[in-house]
């Protein structure tokens, strides 16, 4: 039987991806950064308070984050623990709404505000159109997340990303699947005047050929479609029903399952 395993796209084993709420004007400064290393962000977006106390308008919206993912933040960014069902619902459907107004496509992933949320709160995402959901509670290692609705980040920015970055760039074990998560607000780049940290950060973990740089949605995206995937019995045939490729390693050897397509792994 063939020793069929998961790996990121192109045979990689290792996934960066970054995490920003609020949409404030900083978020410019920051995209920009990220286009120049090549690096994927995802973007968490209050719809109602777009415009307002240095926020991005939402006209400007699907320009500033084009190449990147535009995600749920609730509408006015209540703490949701403390707000009845209904408020819950309303804040999160009318913020996708208005997003996906301006992106075009369907808004899928979500920020808990304020970080709260509870077992109630995560029950109730899957049924608003959210498949993941991010808290702000880091745990500073690298693990992938085995629950997408208390999906924990990596690290803060002003949390050990130097140090933790280098960790994760040595990191060679292939038998592992290793994801660093960045998380933060760009304003606060400002605030600390910092700015010298994130671009010192994305020059040294950019344009690496071992690194799969790709949004939060993207990762949820490519792990479902890891999970439907078709096996024969005897693991020589795999039959990948959706549009884009997972990539598995057979035997030590990266093998790509083309979307829609049968493909023998031995």
């Amino acid at each position: 039987m063939a020793n069929v395993l998961l790996t990121f796209p192109e045979g990689k084993h290792k996934v960066l991806t970054m995490s920003y709420d609020d949409g404030r004007t900083a978020d410019k400064r920051l995209v920009s950064l990220f286009n120049k290393h090549g690096i994927k962000g995802t973007f968490h977006l209050n719809s109602g308070l777009a415009g307002h106390h240095d926020r991005i308008p939402l006209e400007e919206v699907r320009e500033v984050y084009r190449g990147h993912e535009i995600s749920a933040h609730t509408v006015t960014h209540p703490t949701l623990t403390r707000c009845v069902k209904e408020q819950i619902v309303g804040e999160i459907i009318e913020d996708r709404k208005a997003l996906e107004s301006i992106t075009g496509y369907p808004v899928r992933g979500f920020s808990y505000p304020n970080g709260s949320f509870n077992r109630q709160i995560k029950d109730i995402l899957p049924y608003l159109g959210i498949e993941y959901a991010r808290t702000v509670l880091s745990h500073g290692d690298f693990r992938m997340p085995d629950d997408f609705m208390e999906w924990n980040p990596t690290c803060h920015h002003n949390r050990n990303l130097l140090e933790l970055t280098e960790t994760f760039k040595q990191l060679n074990r292939r038998q592992h699947l290793y994801m660093m998560y960045v998380w933060g607000h760009s304003y606060e780049f400002d605030q600390d005047n910092n700015w010298e940290l994130i671009e010192n950060f994305c020059a040294s973990v950019s344009h690496r050929e071992d690194i799969w740089y790709a949004t939060n949605m993207e990762i949820v995206d490519y792990m479902k479609g890891y999970q439907d995937l078709r096996f024969s019995a005897s693991m020589d045939l795999v039959y990948n029903p959706s549009y884009h490729s997972i990539w598995l390693e057979v035997h030590g050897t990266a093998v790509e399952a083309k979307g829609g397509c049968h493909t023998k792994l031995v």
